[in-house]
């Protein structure tokens, strides 16, 4: 995209592309010949048809429900590559037009057209807004506005069509100080273009000369929304023409007289807050690929740069909380917000994509973040949990862990922002997803806290918990039929997950899903399309599922229906129940992925296990009280029967500096189980266990140690005497292993 231009040309290669990558792309056109009769379609005759004659062949077959002839015809229609706008003169020349609106509706209901009907439906929306938005069209539509009475309706229609593309040469048109009329109706269009045309005028009046300022605070007030709100404050408090002033506050008064006083920092604020939440009224274009940004020079005039809409919602959102901050240093819930927006711009935007809000040369998302410290973060975090954004709380506790002391992360918050009175570190420790509630006890555990807080008792556990079950993946299965669960089961334990019990409903998993740290997938199996929509919200309202992906496996005929409602659900997927296993994993580890950033895997357990095993060796030398190492002793004992290798002997030497008697039995039971240079590594640790705190072991164990010191093989035999000695055992006891044989034989 570049700067005051959108790329109209590539609309018909990205129909190209997308239908190739759906199958509706067949073999080249061949030439137009009479189309075969209509029912015997063959498929001969199928490609010598004319454009025109397979349009109404589409219509004619799904209107009898002749759905494979239908879906014949379709995809040899829209594999002939005809642009978006000369497909619409197709539709519209025909004399089909209305036909084809109803037929496309009718098609996408059925499973076998739904694909096919949705392309057609998109190419013929494609090509009306490229002919509303082109430049030349808009240019000729503005110059029929003083024309005849038919000539103004239809020209009136097509701009507020093109929208906020037209606003630009719609405002030079309000402009123009030689034509009163065609300003008269300019104004009349931008009014009725509404909430598109807030933003562009906007940013045209605070950078435009006093008169233009004076027209556009006129024009919005008449448009009455309220997203002009910060902008009509801002140009009553920063102009010094009486005009203008006078021009801004009727505006004000007419949209909302409670903002005429308001403060112009909180009015950016609460439009901000509308933008970081992607509310739909300021969003231009839902559903398509780019928004547009705007700027305004005297020189140049009012400009648009396009851009992606995965990352527009948090330019515009940025862009308000910068303003906010220029105007109120102090305004805590602008940077907070600011912050936030940045971190999920770089976790959203696409991998080399060349941002016009935020160029490739800026600091990273992170730097902002840790050099604004750890309260702002805590804002951060606190926003993420509340909207279930994953991926942004684990951004924001790693800024915190990186900024913060142990009081910082404690604390209850208080100052700004959204976090009022919160501890948002404590409370991603009981946030559904074990990533995150990882990384807080880790955040919590390296602070080395010296008073008690509440939750401080779920810290030790959790860091506990990373070394046995960082790897492990729950799944839920909502199903009334105990064969469709056992297939899904059997499908999804085939990738390794831990499946739960059935339930019918999600009250009926309520008690196996209590039993694990954190479910990762629930999958609901042939919802009921009518109670879909609750079943989401009963997920979303319970704390431990609140984050939890759905994937809903649904019949054919509730499938269009559902996939249209959640499309753009990023914790929703909706696919057909009779998907084979493959594409249920893929599209399970999809859901996944996108969600919460995907499973974790071997390599990622290993990690936070050493960590959580690092922060607990800490807890244990400092001999903290407000986290006891001590609360982790039996997870750690289970954890050295079960692991190997480095991490075996990084629990080992945690739990030698646990003064417990199970403690150091069980790290002299492990060193006997073991052998070799395992057998030595764990009873040079039952020995440092020995020295700290004295010898613990009972009479059984006392005479393996005296037997393993005698062993033939000397590193073992050294370890286990240095064991011997570290326990003070009386000398009667150690008599036998100095005089060795000799003293057998002298009794």
């Amino acid at each position: 995209m570049t700067r005051s231009s959108i790329r109209r040309g590539n609309a018909g290669l990205l129909m190209a592309i997308a239908l190739g990558s759906m199958g509706l792309l067949a073999t080249p056109r061949a030439s137009a010949q009479p189309a075969t009769p209509a029912d015997a379609k063959s498929e001969q005759g199928i490609k010598a048809a004319a454009d025109v004659d397979l349009l109404k062949d589409f219509i004619h077959f799904t209107r009898i429900a002749r759905y494979d002839v239908a879906g014949s015809v379709g995809r040899e229609l829209l594999s002939r590559n005809i642009s978006p706008k000369d497909f619409v003169k197709l539709v519209d020349g025909s004399g089909e037009s209305a036909r084809f609106d109803e037929t496309v509706g009718r098609a996408m209901r059925v499973s076998a057209l739904e694909q096919l009907a949705g392309a057609m439906y998109k190419q013929y929306e494609t090509g009306r807004l490229e002919a509303a938005r082109d430049p030349k069209e808009i240019a000729e539509n503005i110059s029929k506005l003083t024309g005849t009475v038919q000539g103004r309706i239809r020209a009136s229609a097509r701009l507020k069509v093109a929208g906020e593309y037209a606003v630009p040469q719609l405002l030079t048109a309000l402009m123009d100080r030689d034509n009163g009329a065609l300003r008269s109706e300019a104004q009349r269009v931008l009014v009725d273009i509404g909430s598109q045309a807030v933003i562009p005028l906007s940013t045209a009046m605070l950078g435009g000369e006093p008169t233009l300022q004076e027209r556009l605070a006129d024009v919005l007030g008449l448009i009455g929304h309220r997203s002009s709100l910060p902008f009509l404050a801002d140009l009553k408090l920063s102009s010094t023409v009486p005009n203008v002033k006078s021009a801004a506050e009727r505006a004000l008064t007419r949209i909302d007289p409670t903002a005429v006083n308001a403060s112009v920092a909180s009015l950016y604020d609460q439009l901000a807050e509308r933008y970081y939440s992607q509310s739909r009224d300021v969003t231009s274009f839902p559903g398509e690929e780019y928004q547009l940004l705007w700027s305004y020079q005297p020189q140049s005039g009012l400009t648009m740069t396009g851009i992606k809409s995965v990352v527009y919602h948090e330019a515009m959102a940025m862009r308000l909380a910068e303003r906010a901050l220029t105007l109120d240093a102090s305004d805590s819930q602008a940077l907070s917000l600011w912050l936030a927006s940045n971190l999920r711009r770089e976790i959203q935007q696409p991998k080399g994509y060349d941002n016009p809000a935020y160029p490739s040369d800026r600091r990273d998302a992170m730097y902002f973040a840790v050099t604004a410290g750890a309260g702002p973060c805590q804002s951060v975090l606190a926003r993420a949990i509340d909207a279930k954004d994953t991926l942004l709380a684990r951004l924001a506790i790693a800024a915190i862990e990186r900024t913060a002391g142990s009081t910082a992360l404690t604390a209850a918050t208080s100052a700004g922002g959204t976090q009022n009175g919160r501890q948002p570190l404590v409370e991603a420790l009981s946030y559904p997803n074990r990533r995150v509630q990882y990384e807080s006890a880790l955040a919590l555990g390296g602070s080395q806290p010296a008073a008690p807080f509440t939750g401080s008792d779920r810290v030790v556990p959790t860091l506990a918990a990373t070394i046995r079950e960082a790897s492990a993946k729950y799944a839920g299965i909502i199903a009334r039929d105990a064969e469709q669960y056992q297939a899904i089961r059997k499908i999804l334990e085939q990738d390794g997950y831990v499946v739960l019990a059935r339930g019918g409903s999600l009250t009926e998993l309520e008690g196996p899903i209590a039993e694990v740290p954190a479910v990762d997938l629930i999958v609901a199996i042939d919802p009921n399309p009518a109670e879909f929509p609750a079943l989401i919200t009963q997920v979303r309202g319970t704390t431990r599922t609140a984050a939890t992906p759905i994937l809903a496996l649904t019949v054919a005929e509730a499938y269009p229906d559902l996939r249209r409602r959640y499309d753009t659900e990023a914790s929703v997927a909706i696919r057909p129940l009779s998907i084979p296993s493959d594409a249920v994993l893929k599209s399970a580890a999809d859901l996944v992925l996108y969600s919460s950033g995907g499973p974790i895997g071997p390599e990622e357990a290993r990690d936070y296990a050493a960590r959580s095993l690092k922060t607990l060796r800490d807890l244990a030398l400092s001999r903290n009280t407000t986290l006891p190492a001590e609360e982790a002793v039996l997870p750690l004992i289970k954890s050295l029967m079960e692991t190997t290798g480095a991490t075996r002997l990084d629990v080992a030497e945690v739990l030698s500096l646990i003064g417990q008697q199970r403690a150091q039995s069980a790290l002299l039971d492990a060193a006997l189980a073991a052998s070799g240079t395992d057998r030595v590594a764990l009873l040079n640790k039952t020995a440092s266990s020995a020295k700290r705190f004295g010898n613990q072991l009972d009479e059984r164990q006392v005479r393996r140690v005296l037997e393993t010191a005698r062993s033939k093989d000397p590193a073992e035999s050294t370890a286990a005497a240095a064991l011997a000695g570290a326990l003070n055992l009386p000398n009667a006891d150690l008599l036998p292993l100095i005089l060795g044989p000799r003293s057998q034989a002298s009794r």
